[in-house]
């Protein structure tokens, strides 16, 4: 075995390692936090003007008179055994089948939202990168503070005044149709599975619902990106192997896309990878503000009615992806970057 092999297997070894204790630290501070606010789902389900006998009588049936650290223990066991809990006020409904149920919609509109902040970000961070200290490179640099800078909600209700209330381009409201059945599909997700059913008709109407959301939060996403690829391609344009491609007479189109952009990019994965769980995880706002039927808008209405079960397990199981895909980022730095493993 060689030592790069060696070296490699070492790094991944220890960092899936790290991924139980992640979770639990995470699971921790979720169960802390959801302690410490004031007051229950008891006070929130029975009112403030219930009988404190009749307060009382409910936190035994659910263990919530028991010391913080009992129900701490008994929670961990429950997640032990892959039991997120179920929520109190949905007639018992299992976490678990809420994520399933709500989860795909999520998914579908961060991949979108994910693709836009992508080829909107690297195109303009890339051409203004090229052109140092010109109009397009100052354009370039507004671009990555304006969307850094604006409000989520503010930007996609603006969006939904011009293009959805006022031209009449796009739906609101919803993820499809309600007179119209979408496939339930092996995925949940509306274009994928229209795609394995052959449903072009069906893939276009749930794009055309997706296309407004997936911009804005792509869109506002994308100055993460550009101000990245600018940076670094800035920095590796300046380098000696750039200037001798420059003396061979390559073109500059051909440094940039052939050799520059693939050095630049070895920060710009991790970038990548970090955003995408950070939108799966808090793509809360984007769903309220445009209704999306997806978990972030589920875990908001969790929040309203403090259903604290139904918060604890939907923010546990986005801390378990933010892990999960760290730990891939990782991996995938380690393999695109040998010095990160030595």
């Amino acid at each position: 075995m060689s030592s790069r092999t060696s070296a490699l297997r070492v790094y991944i070894t220890s960092r899936l390692l790290l991924a139980p204790l992640m979770i639990w630290l995470a699971t921790t501070v979720v169960f802390l936090l959801i302690h410490a606010a004031p007051g229950d789902v008891v006070d929130v389900k029975l009112g403030p003007k219930a009988p404190e006998a009749l307060k009382a009588a409910m936190r035994a049936e659910m263990g919530l008179d028991q010391p913080l650290y009992v129900q701490y223990f008994r929670y961990l066991n429950q997640l032990l055994h892959f039991d997120l809990g179920s929520s109190t006020f949905t007639q018992g409904q299992s976490i678990a089948q809420v994520i399933g149920d709500y989860f795909p919609a999520t998914a579908e509109l961060t991949i979108c939202g994910m693709i836009v902040a992508a080829i909107v970000g690297l195109t303009i961070g890339s051409i203004a990168a090229s052109r140092p200290n010109s109009a397009i490179d100052a354009g370039g640099r507004l671009f990555g503070i304006v969307t850094y800078a604006l409000p989520m909600y503010w930007f996609g209700m603006i969006l939904q005044l011009i293009f959805a209330v006022q031209l009449g381009w796009f739906p609101i409201g919803s993820r499809f149709p309600l007179s119209e059945i979408a496939y339930s599909g092996p995925t949940g997700l509306y274009l994928l599975d229209s795609l394995i059913h052959a449903d072009l008709g069906q893939f276009f109407t749930a794009l055309h619902y997706l296309t407004l959301p997936s911009l804005t939060l792509g869109i506002l996403i994308s100055g993460v990106f550009e101000r990245i690829v600018r940076v670094n391609l800035r920095r590796t344009l300046k380098s000696d192997y750039v200037e001798a491609a420059r003396a061979r007479g390559i073109s500059e189109f051909r440094i940039i896309t052939a050799h520059a952009l693939k050095n630049a990019m070895i920060p710009v994965i991790t970038i990548l990878g970090l955003t995408f769980a950070a939108m799966l995880g808090g793509a809360v706002l984007t769903e309220v503000t445009f209704d999306w039927p997806g978990l972030g808008n589920r875990l908001y209405q969790a929040i309203s009615q403090r259903d604290a079960d139904m918060v604890q397990g939907l923010m546990v199981f986005f801390s378990a992806i933010v892990v999960v895909i760290s730990i891939a980022i990782d991996v995938l730095n380690a393999y695109v970057d040998p010095r990160i493993r030595y």
